[in-house]
């Protein structure tokens, strides 16, 4: 996959890490994995809550 410098930036900046890195090293993209599914999913609730309050 070819990545991009804006890709590179976003990586470092959420996760600490370079694309390069997250590529070759199994146990860091399943940590960066973890970390962005934990995210959706606290997303999707407060989501949830707030088209819950605007539909009371």
């Amino acid at each position: 996959m070819n990545y991009t410098p804006e890709m590179e930036k976003a990586m470092q900046q959420s996760h600490k890490i370079g694309f390069a890195e997250y590529e070759r090293k199994l146990e860091k993209r399943i940590s960066v994995e973890k970390r962005r599914h934990h995210e959706y999913d606290k997303c999707k609730k407060i989501v949830a809550e707030i088209d819950n309050q605007l539909h009371k």
